[in-house]
Parts: C-alpha cells; sequence; structure tokens
C-alpha cells in the first residue's frame, strides 16, 4: 500500500512539473533546435564525462554500443545482466534462478571482481571486493540512456582497473520534451515490476528534471529466494550557453532472501545423501532453523532442483545505498570543453544468518557455565554489516579540431569502510546483549590520471595512444571471518599502464589493432590469506585485432584476442560464508579467442542477427591443493595446461525477428554457452555441462492518439524448458583412500512467462 502511495504522490508532482512547463511556454516545439544554438548541442547531448572514458567509434579498442531503445526491449524485470546476455562474449547467472536478486556476469570468462562498471563516468565497483552488486541498483535500467562495454582492457577508466571488460553507464543524456511513462511486468514465480518514470522537458531554456520510481518482488524459483527491491532515481539539471550543471540521486533497497549456497549436485542428480545423514547435517532441526522434525524430513524430500539450504525465516541480505552524483560541464570555445564530477556512495546494510552448533571459542568468548554443566557450542544467530562511504571526484579536458583529439583527466575517491558482527540470539546463553564480535575497520584511497591522444593520419588511418597512472593505498585492520587473527594490511600500489593503436576507416569498412597493458592489485579477501601468503598484483597484456563492415542491410565484424596474464588470481573453487571464491596468483595464464558478429536485413520484416565466440582460457603449470583427512596435511597435484575455472570455450547467441506489421516484432533469441569447469583442474567430475537456451517474445505497439507511446510484450523465457546450470564452485577431500568432490550448482529457471504493460505520454 505504501508504495503505491509514492507512486500517486509522484504521478501528481510529475503533471504539476507538465502544467508549470507548459505554462512558461518553453516546449512548445518538439525539438531544442529553437532554444539551444547548434553549436553547443554537443555539450549537452553527450555528456562530456561519458565522452572522456568511453571508445569513441574510430578508437581501436573492441566495444558494443547499446542505445536507450536496445535497453527497453529487454527491460521487463530481470537484472542488467540478463538485458545484456545476447551481447558477444557475456555469460549471465542468477541465485534466485529467474535473473531478479542476486545476478552475475562474466565477459569473455572474466568475472565481474574485474570488470570496471560506471555510472555517468563516476566508479560504481565496490572498493573491497572489487565487484559489481547489481541487485543495489534494482531497475537502473530504466533511467539508462546508453551504456558501452569495452572487451578487454579498454580506454583509460575511473575506479576499479579494467582487467578484461569494462561497462559504461549514462543516464545523463538530455531530453528536451516532456515524458511520462508507467511499466508494470508481471511474470512467474510471482515476478511484479512497476516503474513510474517523468520528466519535464527543458523549462523556461534552462532546466530539466528527471524522475523514476520502481519496485521489484519476486518469489524466486529456488525455494524461499525472495526478492523485494525498491530504487528511486532524480536529476535536475541547468544548462546554459556555454556550462551545464547536473544533480543525480539514485538511490536502491534491496531485501534478499540467501539462496547463494546452491545445490548439491548430487541431489540434483540423483545421489542425495540418506536421511540420518541429512539430520546430522542439519542437527539444528529442532531449534530455529527448523520448527519440526517434520521440516527437516520436507526440506530432505524437497525438489532437488529448487532446494534451498537456507530455511531460517529471517535468513536475508538487507543493504540499503544511496548515489550522490554533482556534475558541471564547461565549453571554452568550439574546441575545447572541460567537466568535473564529485560524487559520494553511502551504503549500510547487513546479512543475517543462522549458525548451528557455533563454538563460543570462534567468537571470542569462555565456554557457557550453567550449574554443574559447560557448554562450548550453542546455536545462535549472527549479523554481519557493512557502513561504508565512497566518496571523490573527477575531471576531463578534451581538445578537438579537425584531425586531432586530446583528453585529460583522472579521479580520486576515498573509500571508508566499517566491518562489524553482532549476535543478536543464542540458544544456550553466555553471550552479552548486543554483543559485537568483530569490528574491522578498512581505508582504500584510488588516485588515476591518463592522456589521450587520437590523432588522424592522413587517409584513412588514425592512432591513438593512452597512457594512465594509477595509485591504490590500501589499508585493512582484521578480517570478518578471522576475527581472532592480527593481521593487518597496509598496501601502497602504483601501476602505470600505456595503450596504444591503430584503425583504419574507409566508407563501411574498419579495422583496428591494439595493445593495452594493465594491473591489478588483489580483493580484500585475497589478503587473508595471511601474512606469510599475501596475493601480489596482476598484470595483463591485452592483443587485440578487429575488422567491421557495415552495410544498410548487413553488418559482420570479426575480432581476435590474446590476453597474457602474469600472477593472476585464479579461481579455485572454494567458497567463503558471503559466497566468494578464493584466488591464487599463477605465473602465466592467458585468454586467446575470436569474436564473430552479424546482423542481416534482406527484406523490411525480417532480421537475423548472432555472434559466436571461440576461444582457450589456459592456466599453465597450476598446482592444486587438496585436503588430505585420512593422513593429514594436502596433496599436491600440477597441471601443465588446464581450463581457467568457469571460462566456457564456446559462447553464442542469435536472434530471428519478424515484424509482420509495424507494430508487431516477434523475435526468438537463443543463447548457447559451452562446458566450464569449476576449479582449474580440467576435470570431468568437476564441470558445468553446455547449455542452450531459447526465448520467444511478442512486442505489440498500438496507435492510440490519447498516448505518445504504448507497448504490450509477451515473452518466454526458456522456451524449451532446459534444465541447466550457470555457475557453481567445488571443494574436494581425500576420505577413505577416495576423492571426494563437493559440486554446488546454481539451476536456473525452467519455462516461465513475462508480461509487460507500458505506456507513455
Amino acid at each position: 500500500m505504501k508504495s503505491f502511495v509514492i507512486l500517486f504522490l509522484f504521478s501528481g508532482f510529475t503533471r504539476f512539473c507538465f502544467s508549470q512547463s507548459l505554462r512558461a511556454g518553453s516546449i512548445a516545439t518538439p525539438s531544442i533546435a529553437d532554444t539551444v544554438p547548434a553549436r553547443f548541442r554537443t555539450l549537452f547531448l553527450k555528456p562530456v564525462e561519458v565522452i572522456a572514458i568511453r571508445a569513441g567509434d574510430k578508437a581501436p579498442f573492441t566495444k558494443t554500443n547499446f542505445s536507450a531503445a536496445e535497453i527497453a526491449k529487454n527491460n521487463t524485470g530481470q537484472d542488467i545482466p540478463f538485458i545484456l546476455n545476447q551481447t558477444v562474449s557475456v555469460v549471465s547467472n542468477s541465485d534466485a534462478g529467474n535473473g531478479v536478486g542476486y545476478t552475475g556476469i562474466s565477459i569473455r570468462g572474466t568475472d565481474a571482481t574485474r570488470i570496471n562498471m560506471t555510472l555517468n563516468g563516476l566508479p560504481y565497483n565496490d572498493a573491497e571486493s572489487q565487484s559489481i552488486y547489481f541487485v543495489d541498483l534494482p531497475d537502473f535500467a530504466s533511467s539508462v540512456s546508453s551504456i558501452q562495454i569495452q572487451r578487454g582492457v579498454g580506454t583509460s577508466s575511473n575506479g576499479a582497473g579494467a582487467f578484461g571488460a569494462s561497462i559504461n553507464f549514462s543516464t545523463n543524456e538530455f531530453k528536451g520534451d516532456p515524458y511520462a511513462e508507467f511499466n508494470n511486468s508481471f511474470g512467474s514465480f510471482n515476478t511484479w515490476k512497476n516503474t513510474l518514470k517523468a520528466g519535464t522537458g527543458l523549462i523556461g531554456g534552462h532546466f530539466t528534471v528527471d524522475m523514476r520510481l520502481s519496485r521489484i518482488s519476486s518469489d524466486g524459483y529456488i525455494d524461499r529466494a525472495a526478492s523485494d527491491l525498491k530504487s528511486a532515481y532524480f536529476s535536475v539539471a541547468w544548462l546554459g550557453k556555454k556550462t551545464s550543471a547536473r544533480f543525480n540521486l539514485i538511490t536502491g533497497a534491496e531485501k534478499t532472501y540467501q539462496a547463494w549456497n546452491g545445490v548439491p549436485e548430487a541431489k540434483l542428480y540423483g545421489n542425495p545423501p540418506t536421511l540420518d545423514e541429512h539430520y546430522q547435517n542439519n542437527s539444528g532441526y529442532s531449534g530455529a532453523l527448523y520448527n519440526t522434525v517434520q521440516d527437516s524430513l520436507n526440506l530432505y524430500q524437497s525438489n532437488p532442483r529448487t532446494y534451498n539450504y537456507f530455511t531460517y525465516k529471517n535468513q536475508t541480505d538487507n543493504y540499503l545505498q544511496n548515489h550522490y552524483q554533482g556534475f558541471l560541464n564547461h565549453q571554452f570555445s568550439n574546441f575545447i570543453t572541460a567537466n568535473m564530477a564529485a560524487f559520494l556512495t553511502r551504503g549500510k546494510g547487513y546479512y543475517e544468518e543462522y549458525k548451528n552448533n557455533a563454538a563460543y571459542a570462534d567468537y571470542g568468548l569462555p565456554n557457557f557455565q550453567a550449574g554443574d554443566s559447560s557448554y562450548s557450542n550453542t546455536d545462535l544467530i549472527r549479523q554481519k554489516w557493512l557502513d561504508n562511504f565512497f566518496y571523490g571526484g573527477i575531471f576531463s579536458f578534451q581538445y578537438k579540431k579537425q584531425h586531432t583529439e586530446l583528453t585529460l583527466g583522472g579521479g580520486w575517491d576515498r573509500y571508508d569502510g566499517k566491518h562489524y558482527g553482532n549476535i543478536i540470539w543464542s540458544a544456550q546463553g553466555g553471550i552479552p546483549d548486543d554483543y559485537r564480535y568483530y569490528d574491522d575497520p578498512a581505508r582504500k584511497t584510488d588516485f588515476n590520471g591518463y592522456a589521450k591522444w587520437q590523432q588522424e593520419l592522413g587517409g584513412y588511418f588514425s592512432s591513438f595512444a593512452d597512457l594512465q597512472f594509477h595509485q591504490i593505498t590500501y589499508v585493512i585492520n582484521g578480517f570478518d571471518d578471522n576475527p581472532l587473527l592480527p593481521i593487518h594490511i597496509s598496501n601502497r600500489y602504483q601501476f602505470l599502464n600505456p595503450k596504444a593503436g591503430f584503425s583504419y576507416n574507409e566508407g563501411p569498412w574498419q579495422g583496428y589493432v591494439s595493445y593495452a597493458l594493465a594491473r591489478h592489485e588483489p580483493n580484500r579477501d585475497d589478503f587473508e590469506a595471511g601474512l606469510t601468503q599475501q596475493p601480489k598484483p596482476e598484470t595483463l597484456h591485452d592483443f587485440e585485432i578487429g575488422l567491421n563492415k557495415r552495410r544498410l542491410d548487413y553488418n559482420w565484424g570479426i575480432t581476435g584476442y590474446y590476453m597474457l596474464y602474469h600472477d593472476q588470481l585464479v579461481l579455485t573453487g572454494k567458497i567463503n560464508d558471503v559466497g566468494s571464491y578464493t584466488r591464487t596468483n599463477t605465473p602465466r595464464s592467458y585468454r586467446l579467442g575470436l569474436e564473430f558478429q552479424g546482423a542481416w536485413k534482406p527484406v523490411t520484416w525480417f532480421q537475423a542477427s548472432g555472434n559466436l565466440t571461440l576461444s582457450q582460457n589456459k592456466v599453465l603449470n597450476y598446482t592444486e591443493y587438496i585436503d588430505d583427512y585420512d593422513n593429514g596435511g594436502q596433496k599436491a597435484f600440477t597441471y601443465k595446461k588446464a581450463d581457467i575455472a568457469l571460462s566456457p570455450g564456446i559462447i553464442a547467441a542469435a536472434s530471428l525477428s519478424f515484424y509482420p506489421t509495424r507494430q508487431v516484432e516477434i523475435s526468438l533469441p537463443g543463447k548457447y554457452v559451452g562446458t566450464s569447469y569449476l576449479d582449474n583442474s580440467q576435470s570431468n567430475q568437476k564441470k558445468i555441462s553446455d547449455y542452450y537456451v531459447q526465448q520467444f517474445r511478442v512486442i505489440y505497439s498500438p496507435k492510440i492518439k490519447a498516448v505518445r507511446e504504448m507497448n504490450l510484450a509477451f515473452q518466454i523465457n526458456n522456451l524449451l524448458n532446459k534444465r541447466y546450470e550457470a555457475n557453481g564452485y567445488t571443494y574436494g577431500y581425500y576420505t577413505g583412500g577416495k576423492l571426494v568432490n563437493e559440486n554446488f550448482l546454481f539451476p536456473q529457471a525452467g519455462r516461465n512467462l513475462m508480461m509487460s504493460v507500458n505506456i507513455g505520454i
């Protein structure tokens, strides 16, 4: 009820803004041509802060651009990784199985901790894990005007180092006309998406206001993997003759039930534990974990594809994140523009979990004495908190005249993070009220400066050079999972990252070749191994070559890449309490691949498009260590040349689209992902099988005089009801003289439906 009241008030405010702008008489024409001088339109229509870090049309880097219309077509409620799923070399996954809640993305096998993400040129990646949490940006796609994905190192950017790919989102594109949109989606698993957007257009020749309210809820495909997501977007801009200023507020709140443990492969494929083993492994069934023995039995007998170990009613992740962004753009002349921006990202939240048979000693407490009895263990409920401030600024200057384009830019940011854990309940007692069992602050400072030079060389050739200096200072005072371990980290890294290339542009043809060097500091979890096992920074040499041709009725492109890593931190398959993988430096590894893409539209009523990635992703002379429960210690195994974990050698996407009338589009998008392995041993006992997923989508856009635009969409995901898993992890051990592999997989939903009604006025 509260959400509908907010939507009603928001709608009323939008109508008020429209009436005021109409009274001002400033939006009587359908474009900004009469209100903004032609020579200044570039400043307003193409934000300077985005131009500074994106690869231009002639830049020698591998990229894909998305327009607002392309984003909207796929935006029915699933998260951004699923909106981008048909992109070259992209693989998406979902903890809940249906693309809502916690989702993940990889590009060329590169996981989210190595993908640089920016919002309007400002850094977004979590400062410590360096990962991307799209769940903290619910329905952000509804406010995005354009996206650029750069595969490989790409051009210099702000924030976390791009160590395989970067994704840049822009919301700051100017909209000169007033608008309002009401978008609603409903589908399987009780999934709802409600979005209300509005904008005033240009008021009095100077001001614009854009707003959005969103709510997404879903029960999830996996048992109890529900999501309750809310977000808002507010942007106000002032446009002058040579100067523009903008303020953005982006806020997102999420509450998701934990599904990050995955499903044991044994349960998925017919070898579950015995009932006695189930009770033994879930000894808390008589406490807060289960209400009755019958509840535990129900869990044991549940559908193996939707199984979720967690049953505690508040086993949830709760987080609120607010982004405050301020921008100032100025055009000094027809050739020189500048940008300054400042930001503050405020995040606070916790995840709550039930722990069976926890040892008092692990929480820094003595055994609990009750009369003559002494208890060393207890069931408990704990909350692990994050309370952080992430703030800083960026700048850029662009000079563009005739055949020369120069960019000078950089940024500084600071992360102040508090990590602390509280115990809020225990079965036995002996724990003080509001007991805080760890409190580990961290501080990270990041500075980068870059210079880019693009020069047309005459004829059809141009050159590109890019040099970036990057300095990171990182201080960690303890770790959440080892609160009693006195590990304190204070490191400084300084990296110099050059990039260079040449491009060829003649009519429909474009070709390019480039080289880029990138270095990347370890993540927070990598330091937890101990003071004698500290990780080293990673180094990547990226070589790219591409050739593209574009015609009105067809286009095609081919890209070759070789990404050579030194000291790459590779996945071992082991997972910790929050779903992160343990990584170790390996001396040498590489990714070698070919990417093909194309589209063909021979007639107005039909179009075919697709892409294909063929790659080798290898780690050389890798040593694996497996616990030996029989003899103690570990056994070591060396692999001369094996696949990097979670890096499929084949990724393909294709779509057939039919347009029987101007108002109807029928599409059949499909996605194929080849076999990948859960660790670096390339063992068939530890793998994710290949899969093909087919979708079916119909969009009907009737022409109604009373509205600017209306779309009715119907989409069937996983049309063929394919059973597949998109992510996983593993750990192994020797017992009884045999190797036991404990594999955990993340099943994705079978056939499911989404319907949407979108109205724009």
